[in-house]
């Protein structure tokens, strides 16, 4: 795997999170606006930051509302 910017591991915490909270912010107009190259290297972005994230929190707190029983419950 090639990563362009930062290796997802090198990042703080902070920086880390800020990174997958900006690519989140800009996945729809790089969707819908977007050429070809540039989805694609936001979406392998994006793969290579959150799987840093779940590698760093495996035991992530899940809201429960975000689960099929949940949502059956509202």
């Amino acid at each position: 795997m090639t990563t362009m910017g930062i290796d997802p591991a090198q990042l703080s915490e902070d920086d880390l999170v800020r990174e997958l909270r900006q690519l989140h912010a800009t996945r729809s107009d790089t969707f819908f606006h977007g050429s070809d190259d540039a989805l694609s290297r936001h979406t392998s972005r994006t793969n290579e930051l959150e799987s840093e994230y779940l590698r760093r929190h495996p035991d992530r707190e899940v809201d429960p509302y975000r689960l099929r029983e949940g949502a059956r419950q509202r």
